[in-house]
């Protein structure tokens, strides 16, 4: 039987926000009305993250007083596919771009394609 890595929400939470440190400053500037959580387990299998709202390219003069978008990023799920705790940072760093560049408006064939 494979090992579960335990990560604590509280150190979850510090790598997802020191992944969201990597993210270029020129980029973090402009990401708007988004708000990052960690919640433990997806609302359907097989998901790390999930981006939920209107990507920045998609955002025209009609926009304005809407709730933020949402970048969620699945703890337990990262959990149960790493082996060991380096791992576990990768994933979540991995993660965290890929649903950031969702907020972009970058599609998921094209972050793929990226590596994310």
């Amino acid at each position: 039987m494979a090992r579960v890595i335990e990560v604590s929400r509280e150190k979850f939470e510090e790598l997802v926000a020191e992944a969201l440190d990597t993210i270029p400053p020129g980029l973090t500037r402009v990401m708007s009305n988004v708000v990052v959580t960690v919640v433990d387990d997806p609302p359907e299998p097989n998901l790390l993250g999930l981006y939920t709202g209107i990507p920045l390219t998609e955002r025209g003069d009609w926009y304005s007083a809407v709730l933020p978008d949402r970048i969620e990023i699945y703890r337990n799920p990262i959990c149960q596919i790493c082996d060991t705790e380096d791992d576990v940072v990768d994933e979540v760093r991995i993660t965290v771009v890929h649903e950031v560049g969702h907020h972009f408006g970058i599609d998921d064939a094209r972050l793929h394609e990226l590596g994310w």
